[in-house]
């Protein structure tokens, strides 16, 4: 099945309030096509928390392999595929190239067994740029950041 996924996140203050919105989108079979949209707001996280984080709830969402384009604005997450930091990382044992320690670990670890049965395609939007996907994203990215009903990120310190 493929899949087509729209994420954003965002943090109010960075870090601060945050939230990430995801827009997932399919056809069956049938030609029926289904939208499902996910969000949830956090108390005292980064946008680049938020950034993964949508990425990860979508991907975890699905319940069988699939074939999946996931579009996001966050060159964070897009290029840690696509320009394969990612693998330099888990090479260095979790450091950067400055032999630094890698930020959000929890997240990219979560992110990359949630990618684990699928095929996934990173693919780069430009935010604020009037796509309708990613508008809808961002919109329920910043109205969960900005709820009554947020989580703890109890992966979030400091040195993220």
């Amino acid at each position: 099945m493929k899949v087509t996924i729209y994420t954003d996140g965002s943090a109010r203050g960075n870090p601060g309030n945050g939230g990430y919105g995801a827009v997932l989108s399919f056809t069956n079979s049938h030609d029926q096509t289904f939208t499902r949209e996910l969000s949830a707001g956090y108390q005292h996280t980064t946008n680049n928390r938020m950034e993964l984080l949508g990425a990860i709830v979508a991907l975890e969402t699905l319940n069988r392999p699939c074939d999946v384009e996931l579009h996001s604005d966050s060159q964070y997450l897009v290029n840690a595929f696509n320009k394969h930091w990612i693998e330099g990382w888990q090479r260095r044992g979790w450091k950067t190239a400055a032999k630094k320690p890698v930020k959000n670990i929890d997240l990219w670890q979560r992110l990359l067994a949630a990618m684990e049965p699928h095929r996934v395609e990173f693919i780069w939007v430009k935010g604020h740029a009037g796509h309708a996907l990613n508008e809808r994203c961002d919109e329920l990215a910043t109205t969960a950041a900005d709820s009554d009903h947020l989580i703890v990120d109890e992966g979030f310190t400091s040195a993220d």
